[in-house]
């Protein structure tokens, strides 16, 4: 039966295109301003302009987006956590192979294609959701590398990371089980509608699908800033949104404080793995990833803007998708406290597709957006009950 869980609590795109620490340490309040806020927020770097002075902050981020120094991190240098090799190549993206064992279901981690690199996804021992779904008895697990954008990529669509997908998909035993994180998710969630036959279970996590099901910071402001806006800041960076540049104007990166509440790391950690994980997050937060112009004007004006997904009308290489198409198993886990995607926004998904309510789970945790995928409670919780679920037969009521 469905269930709810709770833990202790674009340059424009062709017209062709698819519309798409302190001393003392204590817990933070949901309503409490803090850097990681907005971490993500890429689709909304361009608000300042709107709801703030125009000409300072187009002047300010022209002068960030337009030079690039050496002291630039580059997203590729970081450190996976778990074992692993890399078994294709595609323009977008690198496919990494996880798997302990040759035989088995695969499982391919979408990983969210936004300001941070794929390493969200196997980020620390404790704080990987590689290593949780491993621990859970998954035996082939793959992640989705997804590649910072150069100048020739600028042009890259929504449609071709779902080709690209689609091609990683088609190397895999089929049907895969897709797990979507964040922008991973709705991804996921479209190449399950384009492609029904290629995917046998979905878990999206922290994934935002129907944006007027709810309201986040996050839709509040796409919603209030003209879609040119945005399109002024693409071309700031000739095509190409730059994302150490975004960091940039985001702001200070996040301190230690920000770190133990995202991570949620215990009071008792000992302080010599306490500094090296404080260490990974600063590197991990300082690496960012560039995006293609198009792609990102079509993810804000077709996800955010239009809720296209959800109403129908967005189209995935050549197909109008329509979510009540899927009947698969389906998994969705929200953050109660999320600063981006609302639980609405997530868990509207349910009533959207086709899925039996005996096949869908449903389960919410008390923490933010980045827990979902970093939080040690939320790794040794919800993520070990979607790995058993991930590992049951749907026949068997899943």
């Amino acid at each position: 039966m469905t269930t709810e869980h709770q833990t202790t609590k674009p340059v424009n795109p062709p017209e062709s295109a698819s519309g798409n620490a302190p001393a003392q340490r204590q817990a933070i309040r949901p309503e409490a301003s803090s850097p990681f806020s907005n971490l993500l927020l890429w689709p909304l770097l361009a608000a300042a302009s709107v709801n703030q002075a125009s000409a300072h902050f187009f002047k300010n981020a022209a002068a960030a987006l337009s030079i690039k120094s050496g002291d630039d991190m580059d997203v590729s240098t970081l450190v996976w956590t778990t074992s692993n090799s890399i078994v294709l190549e595609l323009p977008s993206m690198r496919l990494r192979d996880f798997s302990t064992h040759a035989q088995g279901q695969p499982t391919l981690i979408c990983a969210p294609y936004a300001l941070h690199g794929s390493t969200v996804a196997d980020f620390a021992s404790g704080h990987s959701v590689v290593e949780a779904l491993q621990l859970g008895g998954l035996s082939r697990v793959f992640v989705t590398d997804w590649r910072s954008a150069t100048a020739e990529m600028r042009y890259f669509s929504i449609d071709s990371y779902l080709a690209d997908l689609n091609v990683a998909v088609d190397g895999l035993d089929q049907p895969v089980d897709l797990v979507g994180l964040c922008q991973g998710g709705w991804l996921a969630l479209v190449y399950a509608a384009r492609f029904p036959e290629k995917v046998r279970k979905l878990v999206l996590v922290g994934a935002p699908v129907d944006i007027r099901a709810g309201e986040s910071p996050l839709s509040r402001l796409a919603a209030s800033v003209p879609l040119g806006a945005f399109e002024e800041l693409v071309g700031l960076g000739d095509g190409v949104v730059l994302g150490h540049r975004m960091l940039e104007l985001l702001g200070p990166a996040l301190d230690a404080y920000g770190a133990d509440h995202v991570l949620q790391i215990p009071a008792n950690i000992d302080p010599v793995r306490l500094d090296a994980l404080h260490e990974r997050f600063r590197q991990w937060n300082a690496c960012t990833v560039d995006l293609p112009g198009v792609f990102y004007l079509q993810v804000c004006r077709g996800l955010f803007k239009e809720n296209q997904i959800a109403e129908g009308s967005f189209v995935a290489l050549g197909r109008r998708i329509h979510l009540a198409e899927i009947n698969n198993p389906i998994f969705l886990l929200a953050a109660d406290n999320d600063e981006l995607v609302s639980v609405d926004q997530l868990f509207g998904t349910a009533r959207l597709v086709s899925t039996p309510k005996a096949f869908i789970e449903m389960a919410t945790e008390p923490c933010g957006h980045l827990s979902l995928f970093l939080g040690a409670q939320v790794l040794g919780g919800t993520w070990r009950r979607i790995a058993d679920w991930l590992g049951q037969n749907p026949d068997d009521g899943a």
